[in-house]
């Protein structure tokens, strides 16, 4: 359990109704640089939010070298396929540097997006803002997308 949850900048100004029913699904993860945090083709588990530290995102074609794609600072988020609905990473993350991080088991997000509708559709919101920054009228594609995820997974 991650307590400080409204202190992080993502969740500042959240009803703090929707804190509380966050804050036992949020777990503190840790790793020094250098430690792969997920791994390409490994089960989609968790959702991570960076506290601090940099993470070096790359994907690796079947007939290929790995390619970093990006790179995901403070404030970011990784990891995305545990809540999109993919069964695997397609993405693999490395510490650049020492990491602190929360992260959210994508089960226990998509749980909570449907047993707390009003909950779920603000906290979908909050993670579409967050990658949609990215490309031109991404907000309402990601919102789909993970709206999508989390009906997908219940079935």
């Amino acid at each position: 359990m991650f307590s400080n949850l409204n202190l992080v900048s993502a969740f500042e100004d959240l009803d703090d109704e929707y804190v509380d029913l966050l804050k036992p699904l949020f777990e503190p993860f840790t790793c020094h640089a250098g430690s792969i945090v997920l791994q390409q083709g490994a089960p989609a588990d968790y959702l991570y939010l960076i506290l601090n530290g940099q993470v070096e995102m790359s994907f690796k074609p079947h007939d290929g070298t790995s390619i970093t794609i990006s790179h995901v600072e403070k404030g970011g988020w990784f990891g995305w396929s545990a809540v999109v609905g993919s069964k695997k990473y397609t993405s693999s993350a490395i510490a650049i540097v020492d990491l602190e991080t929360i992260r959210i088991h994508g089960n226990e997000l998509r749980k909570l997006c449907v047993e707390q509708p009003k909950a779920g559709k603000v906290l979908l919101e909050r993670l579409a803002d967050n990658v949609s920054f990215r490309w031109k009228d991404a907000h309402n594609q990601v919102q789909s997308i993970l709206a999508k995820g989390m009906k997908n997974k219940q079935h």
